[in-house]
C-alpha cells in the first residue's frame, strides 16, 4: 500500500537540508520512504495526503524514558533523585507489578507518546524486585499492538541498593541494612542468560520495529563483570547498551568513593564502553570524561525536564557539541518529569542552557535541538539507519502538522515555531512504519477512552498500594537525606 504526501513543507533532518524547511512531496511504499522530491506525482491507487499548509517532520525520538513510572505520574515533588527513588522505586515492600498492570501502564504511556508526535521510545523498563518474561511479554505485546517503534530493556541492578550509594551503610539501622542485603538479587549469569533469551524472543519483532536492549542501571549499581558482559552482548546483537551515568552530585562523589575515579573513567578502564553505549543524563562529567566519551563514540541522552524537577544539575550542552558527542533528548520517567511529550523536552532543552551561560553565542541552536530530538536520539538507540530523519530508504516515521493553527500563526520561521510554539495541538497525523497511528487527535490502534476508564476503576487499589509502599520506605529518609547533604557539600567543596 502506497501513501503520497503532496507538496508539503518538509523538515528532513537529513545531512543536506537538516532543519531548513523545504517544499517537497514524499512517496511511501510498504512503510518505506521511496522518494522525496519536487517533481513527484501520485500513482494510481495511492492514498494521497494533501500537503498544502502542512509541515512534515520526522517523528520525535524519546532517547531515555521509563514507562514503569506511569503509575506514579504526578505523585511527587521537591525531592532529589536519591530520595525520590525511595518511593517511585521502593526498596522495601511488595512492588511487583502484575503483567496485566504492566500492559495497562504501557498502553497509557504509548498512547500519550504517540499523540504528542513521538514515534520512537527508548524505554528503560525496570521491574521490582526483578523482571520476568511475563512482564516483558506484556510490554512488547502492547508496543506491537499500538504501533510505536521501541527499544525495550531488561533493566538490572545486581547489588543491594544500600551498597550503591556512599555513606548510607553508616547511617541506617542494622536491621534495615540486613533486610535489604538479605533480599535475592540476580547474578551476572542470571542477567546475561535472561538477556540472551530476550534477544532471541523479541529483537527485531514486528518487522524490526521492536528491539531488545540491555540496561545495566549504573556503574555503581552493577558488578564489573555484568557491565562488561552487557556491553559485549549489545555489540553482538547490534543493540543499545543503556546506562545511567553521573545524573547527580551524589553519583559524582560515588565514583570517587567507590573507584577513586569518575564513573566514565571506571567504565573505560574495565572495557564497558562502545559506540552502542548511551549514557542517560551525563551531567556531572569532567572535561576528561567528555574527551573519553567522544573517543569511545558514546551517546548521551539529555533529559532537561527531569533534571530540573529533581534538581540534578545542568548538562554541559556546548561542551558535548564541541567535542562531537552525539546527543539525544529524553523525557526520563513519567514520574520524574510527569510527561512523555517530547515537544516539551525540546523547548526545555532550547531554553535551559540560555540560563546556564551568559555567552549567547554558545546557546543551543534550534537545529541542534531538533537534531538531538530526532536523528541524535535514533543514533543513541542504534536506529539511525532506520529512523530519525526523512530520507529515501528509511522507514516512514513522521508527523504532519497543520500550519493553519495558532501555534504557526503568523508563519515566520517554522523550525523555530516547531520548537518554541508548537505543543502537539497542531498534529494532523502521526505515522510509524508508514501506518497512520494518530489521525486528527484520535489513536487508530487502541481505545484511549477504555484505558482511562480502566485506570479510573483501579484508582483506589493503586493508591492504597502506593501508600503502603511509601510508609515502609520512609525508614530510609533520614539516612538518605544525610547522605545527600554530605555528597552535595563534598561536591561544592570540590569546586563542582
Amino acid at each position: 500500500m502506497s501513501t503520497f504526501i503532496s507538496s508539503a513543507t518538509v523538515i528532513t533532518m537529513d545531512p543536506v537540508t537538516g532543519s531548513t524547511p523545504i517544499t517537497a512531496s514524499i512517496r511511501i511504499d510498504d512503510g518505506l520512504i521511496v522518494a522525496i522530491g519536487t517533481d513527484l506525482v501520485p500513482g494510481a491507487g495511492d492514498t494521497v495526503i494533501d500537503g498544502t499548509d502542512r509541515l512534515v517532520a520526522p517523528g520525535l525520538v524519546n532517547a531515555h524514558t521509563h514507562s514503569w513510572e506511569t503509575l506514579f505520574k504526578g505523585r511527587y515533588d521537591n525531592l532529589p533523585l536519591e530520595l525520590w527513588m525511595l518511593f517511585s522505586y521502593p526498596i522495601l515492600g511488595n512492588s511487583h507489578v502484575s503483567p496485566d498492570l504492566v500492559r495497562l501502564r504501557t498502553q497509557l504511556f504509548a498512547a500519550e507518546s504517540l499523540k504528542a508526535g513521538v514515534t520512537t521510545v527508548i524505554d528503560d523498563v525496570l521491574e521490582n524486585p526483578t523482571q520476568d518474561f511475563d512482564q516483558l511479554d506484556a510490554v512488547f505485546e502492547v508496543y506491537g499492538e499500538v504501533g510505536i517503534r521501541a527499544n525495550i530493556s531488561g533493566h538490572i541492578i545486581n547489588k543491594p541498593f544500600v551498597d550503591t550509594l556512599p555513606f548510607v551503610a553508616d547511617l541506617l539501622d542494622e536491621s534495615v541494612l540486613a533486610e535489604v542485603r538479605g533480599a535475592d538479587i540476580p547474578t551476572t549469569d542470571d542477567y546475561l542468560a535472561f538477556s540472551r533469551e530476550a534477544f532471541t524472543r523479541y529483537h527485531g519483532a514486528h518487522g524490526g520495529r521492536l528491539r531488545y536492549m540491555v540496561a545495566p542501571s549504573g556503574p555503581q549499581r552493577c558488578t564489573d563483570d555484568l557491565l562488561v558482559g552487557a556491553t559485549q552482548l549489545a555489540l553482538e546483537n547490534d543493540a543499545e547498551c543503556h546506562i545511567h551515568v553521573l545524573e547527580t552530585q551524589v553519583q559524582r562523589v560515588t565514583g570517587q568513593e567507590f573507584y577513586g575515579k569518575t564513573l566514565p573513567a571506571h567504565l573505560a578502564e574495565i572495557g564497558a564502553l562502545s559506540p552502542n553505549t548511551t549514557f542517560a543524563h551525563g551531567i556531572w562529567v569532567s572535561d576528561d570524561d567528555i574527551a573519553l566519551m567522544a573517543d569511545a563514540q558514546v551517546s548521551v541522552s539529555h533529559n532537561p525536564i527531569s533534571n530540573m524537577k529533581l534538581g540534578s544539575g545542568l548538562a554541559p550542552w556546548r561542551k558535548y557539541q564541541d567535542a562531537g558527542v552525539n546527543l539525544g533528548l529524553g523525557s526520563d520517567g513519567a514520574s520524574s518529569s510527569d510527561t512523555p511529550r517530547m515537544l516539551e523536552v525540546l523547548k526545555a532543552a532550547a531554553l535551559l542552557h540560555k540560563v546556564g551561560d551568559s555567552d549567547f553565542e554558545l546557546w543551543p541552536t534550534v537545529d541542534e535541538v531538533l537534531r538531538a530530538g530526532t536523528i541524535g536520539g535514533a543514533r543513541s538507540g542504534v536506529l539511525h539507519e532506520t529512523t530519525g530523519s526523512l530520507e529515501v530508504g528509511k522507514r516512514a516515521d513522521l508527523v504532519v502538522y497543520n500550519l493553519d493553527t495558532l501555534a504557526f500563526t503568523p508563519r515566520n520561521k517554522l523550525d523555530l515555531q516547531l520548537v518554541y510554539s508548537e505543543n502537539g495541538s497542531s498534529i494532523d497525523y502521526v505515522m510509524v512504519d508508514g501506518k497512520i497511528v494518530v489521525d486528527h487527535g484520535e489513536l487508530t490502534t487502541i481505545d484511549e477512552h477504555a484505558i482511562i476508564a480502566e485506570f479510573a476503576s483501579r484508582r483506589t487499589e493503586l493508591q492504597s498500594w502506593q501508600d503502603d509502599l511509601e510508609k515502609l520506605n520512609r525508614v530510609f529518609v533520614p539516612g538518605f537525606t544525610e547522605m545527600y547533604h554530605r555528597c552535595t557539600g563534598a561536591a561544592s567543596l570540590a569546586g563542582v
